[in-house]
C-alpha cells in the first residue's frame, strides 16, 4: 500500500499499528471494485481517474478519526469520501477545459465533456450507495452537506473569476466551502454512528489542515515546476482564479491588481507568477498555512483520543507541510 501513496502519507502508514495500513489497502481495493462495475465506456474513464492517483489524505483521516475498532463501516464512508473527491476533481477539469492533472490528460480531453460527467455523476453516486449500504444515516447527512459546501463553494469561485480585486476573507470563505469542508468531513465521518464527543475537536482539525492544505497548494500552482505539478505554472492565474499569493503580493505591489488575467498565455501566466514570487508574498502564505496547522494540532491536543490517534494526526498535519517543502 505504501507505494501507492505520497511519502507524506506513507510516514503515516509506516508510524501506525498494522491496522491503518490495512484499512488503506480495503480502500484503494473497495474503489478499484466501484469504478470497474459500470460498463466498459464508464469504467474506462472512472479507472483512469482512480490509477492517476491521489494523496488520499481524506480517506485516510477517515480511517484515522474512526480508530483501529472502525471496522468496515469505516472503510466505506473511507471509500465514499474519496469517491466524492474524485468526481469534484473530473467535473471541475470540465468546467475550467483543463487538458492535464496529474500529468495526465484529463477525463475531460481524452473521452469528451460529456463522458466526463457522466463519470463524475456515476462517482458521486457510487459514494452516498457506499454509506446508504450500511443504513448509516448520519453518514449520509454530514457527506450530503459536504457536497452542497463544494457546490456552493465552486459557485462562489466562478464568480470571483478573473476579479483581481477580491478580498482575503473572500478567498478564505472560499476555501472553507470547497477544500476544508470535505477535509472536516472526513474527520466526522468515522465516528458518525459512535455517538463520539470529539466531533467539535475533529472538526477543528480538519478545517485547519483544510485550509493550510489549500494555501499551499495555491504557493505551489505559483511555484510549479509543471514536472512536479503535473500542469502548467500559473493555471490558476490562467484559469482566472484569484489565490491567496496574488491577493497578498497585491498589497506589496499595487500594480498587480490592474493585471487582465483574461489576456495571459502560459508566458505570461509564469511571468505574473515571477511577480507574485518577487514581492515576498508566497512566503507569508506559507506562514499562514504553518498557523493553521498548529491550530489543528491544538484543536486536538485535549480531545478524548488514543495518543497513537493523536500521534497520528499530527503527523498527517505536518506532512500537509512536508509535501510543499
Amino acid at each position: 500500500m505504501s507505494s501507492t501513496v505520497p511519502p507524506p502519507v506513507t510516514s503515516v502508514l509506516e508510524a501506525a499499528s498494522t491496522w491503518l495500513p490495512q484499512g488503506m489497502t480495503a480502500v484503494e481495493r473497495r474503489l478499484g471494485e466501484l469504478t470497474a462495475a459500470h460498463g466498459a465506456a464508464l469504467a474506462a474513464d472512472a479507472g483512469a481517474t482512480l490509477s492517476a492517483g491521489g494523496k488520499r489524505l481524506r480517506p485516510l483521516l477517515v480511517l484515522l478519526c474512526a480508530g483501529p475498532g472502525g471496522g468496515e463501516r469505516a472503510v466505506r464512508a473511507a471509500t465514499a469520501v474519496e469517491l466524492v473527491h474524485m468526481a469534484t476533481l473530473v467535473h471541475d477539469d470540465v468546467l475550467d477545459g483543463a487538458p492535464l492533472r496529474r500529468g495526465l490528460p484529463t477525463i475531460a480531453a481524452s473521452s469528451g465533456r460529456e463522458r466526463a460527467v457522466a463519470t463524475g455523476d456515476l462517482l458521486f453516486s457510487r459514494a452516498f450507495a457506499e454509506l446508504s449500504a450500511d443504513g448509516g444515516d448520519r453518514q449520509v447527512e454530514l457527506l450530503s452537506s459536504a457536497s452542497v459546501s463544494l457546490a456552493l463553494g465552486e459557485l462562489a469561485q466562478r464568480r470571483d473569476a478573473f476579479d483581481t480585486s477580491i478580498s482575503r476573507d473572500r478567498y478564505l470563505e472560499r476555501c472553507a466551502l470547497k477544500t476544508a469542508r470535505l477535509f472536516e468531513c472526513a474527520c466526522l465521518l468515522g465516528r458518525a454512528e459512535s455517538g463520539a464527543s470529539t466531533d467539535v475537536e475533529l472538526a477543528a482539525f480538519g478545517r485547519e489542515v483544510g485550509v493550510a492544505f489549500q494555501l499551499l497548494d495555491d504557493v505551489l500552482d505559483v511555484t510549479g515546476p509543471p514536472e512536479r505539478t503535473g500542469k502548467a505554472r500559473g493555471t490558476d492565474l490562467l484559469d482566472g482564479t484569484v489565490t491567496l499569493p496574488l491577493i497578498i503580493a497585491r498589497e506589496v505591489d499595487p500594480a498587480l491588481g490592474e493585471v487582465k488575467l483574461r489576456d495571459l498565455d502560459e508566458a505570461g501566466a509564469a511571468a505574473l507568477c515571477d511577480r507574485i514570487a518577487a514581492t515576498g508574498g508566497l512566503e507569508r502564505v506559507r506562514a499562514l498555512a504553518l498557523e493553521r496547522v498548529e491550530a489543528a494540532k491544538r484543536a486536538i491536543a485535549g480531545a478524548a483520543l488514543s495518543a497513537e490517534e493523536r500521534r497520528l494526526l499530527g503527523l498527517v498535519a505536518n506532512g500537509v507541510v512536508e509535501r510543499y517543502a
